[in-house]
């Protein structure tokens, strides 16, 4: 399978095999599925030139009602302001400037993500740790002229986290996981494995979040 494209078989814990978590019925009305999304983007550092962040990493999971997997979706993307990815952001990401060399552009790519999701507006939630890959996907989609419809209804997980618990500031993932006795699994800052764990945190707390 080529290194570009990893569509997983979920080989971990089988968190969304059978949602050990789950204690309900989902409800008639509930999303039918969940999106649960994660990207990685351009980066430098200090302050991006031309304050220009583009993504370069699209990883994510499709869950139904009960947070049972239904599919993954990874692949890399083609930057066209700053195509030549900084030695911070590949050391970050363990992305090399080969894969994406090979790439594709934003549409084609999102136009695969979307094929692949089967999106509905009414029938998916998309589910994101925080709001800055949401904005990410707004600025990519204006620069490359793609619809933004299917960005809607979304969830942040992260802020609806800090509500959940209660608690005075949002926590990173990493320390979220660790709150809730999980290990992070896989490479950090790499958008398939930040996606499976941000689904372990929703898979969780299925029924409690705020949709």
């Amino acid at each position: 399978m080529s290194p570009d494209l990893r569509i997983l078989t979920l080989h971990r814990d089988p968190v969304f095999a059978q949602n050990q978590f789950l204690t309900f019925t989902p409800k008639a009305g509930l999303f039918v599925n969940h999106l649960i999304l994660d990207l990685e983007a351009t980066c430098w550092d200090g302050a991006p030139p031309n304050a220009e962040k583009e993504i370069i990493e699209i990883g994510a999971f499709k869950l139904n009602a009960y947070g049972e997997e239904i599919g993954s979706f990874n692949r890399f993307v083609k930057p066209i302001v700053n195509p030549q990815l900084s030695a911070f952001c590949r050391d970050l990401t363990h992305i090399e400037q080969a894969q994406i060399d090979r790439a594709e552009a934003f549409p084609d790519a999102i136009d695969r993500f979307l094929d692949w999701s089967a999106y509905d507006v009414d029938d998916f939630l998309l589910v994101t740790w925080g709001k800055q890959d949401l904005q990410l996907l707004r600025d990519d989609c204006a620069r490359h002229d793609v619809h933004t419809d299917w960005l809607s209804p979304h969830l942040d997980l992260k802020a609806s986290y800090k509500d959940l618990k209660r608690l005075k500031k949002p926590f990173g993932l990493l320390k979220t996981l660790d709150k809730e006795g999980f290990e992070f699994e896989g490479q950090h800052h790499r958008a398939i494995d930040d996606a499976y764990n941000t689904a372990k945190i929703f898979c969780r707390y299925i029924d409690e979040w705020p949709f």
